[in-house]
């Protein structure tokens, strides 16, 4: 799921009614951050963590409580649950892959999996790039209105049973049982199903895990200690703040329960990784330093693909995100995420020599973000990136 669906917040009052909301925490300097961290809590979410490299070196902070009824910030560099942001890091093994010569992006995915039933013309270029028309399965949502339920992911159906275990190829064969959106290759639609099938083709390539392929590669390599994929496991080791989901029981009435344990299987490859700011920022630096992929296929990696957004393109596993008009920044590339409570913030410039990652904990409502946290979002990512006309 990526971090536009994910909820927004009742106001801060209601939501830390009685808790007492800690000043922003975070290394000297650059006041613009701090405030702009506060800003976000301040909008109606409980925590923020940040970090930002650039020239001036790394800067970390953080707003709010890390757990609400307690008086504590959330850890500079705890623990999260990454959610989308994990398909970048599902898409570079994919593309490692291509450079070993064992996947070829313009194949037919149907002669690396047999059996399910692949139109014969999706590739794995258009997995990654979210144009082969597969439903995603947890749920479409039409121009039109229309919605077309998937797997429960929210609302009291999915808290009683969040800690349920879904196979990977049962999410992918549940997909592939309704309509496609449209014919491969005929349009744009981010859909979890792709980077779940593209588990499956790194599997069944490799004959390793997705969790053994992702360690090997990228983690390892990059000493990302503090990344890991869970697979079933509901919890979040180590420093971390606590997310939580706001629905109505069977009574009618509103509940908000602490889902930061969960089992996370239900996003698998599409996002389910846990990490954290420094590690996020490493990988994001590494990749686009070209230390993790040949420069061709780096190059294909960030080529957009036009999406509805007028501001922001999708390419293989990441968004091209425009400057803002306001300033001469230049291109940034990103890919945003939220699971359930946790929202995850990661741009990046071109050359991955200016990163900037937030971890934002909330009270998951299942509305659209506020406008008040938007601005907020805006306002960070001109104080690190934008440099100002004259």
């Amino acid at each position: 799921m990526s971090f536009r669906r994910a909820g927004a917040l009742l106001s801060a009052v209601a939501l830390l009614t009685g808790v007492t909301v800690p000043t922003a925490a975070a290394e000297p300097g650059r006041p613009e951050l701090r405030r702009t961290i506060q800003a976000i809590v301040d909008s109606g979410f409980t925590g923020v963590q940040l970090r930002v490299h650039d020239q001036r070196g790394d800067w970390t902070g953080s707003a709010g409580v890390r757990e609400l009824g307690e008086a504590g910030t959330p850890p500079t560099d705890g623990r999260f649950r990454i959610g989308s942001t994990t398909k970048t890091f599902t898409a570079t093994v994919v593309l490692q892959l291509v450079a070993e010569g064992r996947v070829a992006l313009d194949t037919p995915v149907a002669g690396y999996l047999p059996g399910y039933g692949f139109d014969p013309r999706i590739t794995p270029r258009m997995l990654l790039q979210h144009t082969s028309g597969l439903f995603n399965y947890t749920g479409e949502y039409y121009d039109d209105g229309t919605v077309v339920p998937g797997i429960p992911w929210s609302g009291g159906e999915w808290v009683d049973n969040r800690f349920h275990t879904y196979r990977p190829a049962d999410l992918v064969r549940y997909a592939l049982s309704k309509p496609a959106r449209f014919a491969p290759g005929t349009g744009w639609s981010y859909a979890n199903t792709n980077y779940v099938v593209a588990r499956l083709l790194i599997e069944k390539v490799t004959g390793r895990s997705y969790a053994d392929q992702v360690q090997r590669r990228i983690l390892w390599p990059l000493g990302l200690r503090d990344t890991f994929a869970p697979g079933t496991s509901p919890d979040v080791p180590g420093p971390h703040a606590h997310a939580y989901y706001r629905y109505q029981d069977t009574a009618g009435q509103p509940k908000t329960v602490d889902v930061t344990r969960q089992n996370p299987s239900w996003i698998s490859s599409a996002g389910e990784l846990i990490s954290t700011t420094k590690d996020l920022g490493t990988f994001y630096s590494a990749l686009l330093g070209g230390k993790l992929l040949p420069a061709p296929l780096l190059a294909e990696m960030v080529k957009p693909h036009p999406t509805p957004d007028p501001t922001s393109d999708y390419g293989l596993g990441l968004f091209e995100l425009h400057a803002d008009a306001n300033c001469s920044g230049g291109v940034l590339v990103n890919h945003n995420g939220g699971v359930q409570g946790y929202g995850t913030l990661a741009y990046s410039t071109l050359d991955g020599s200016k990163t900037l990652e937030a971890s934002i904990t909330y009270v998951d409502t299942g509305v659209a973000p506020a406008a008040a946290y938007q601005r907020a979002v805006r306002s960070l990512i001109q104080n690190v990136f934008c440099v100002r006309k004259k």
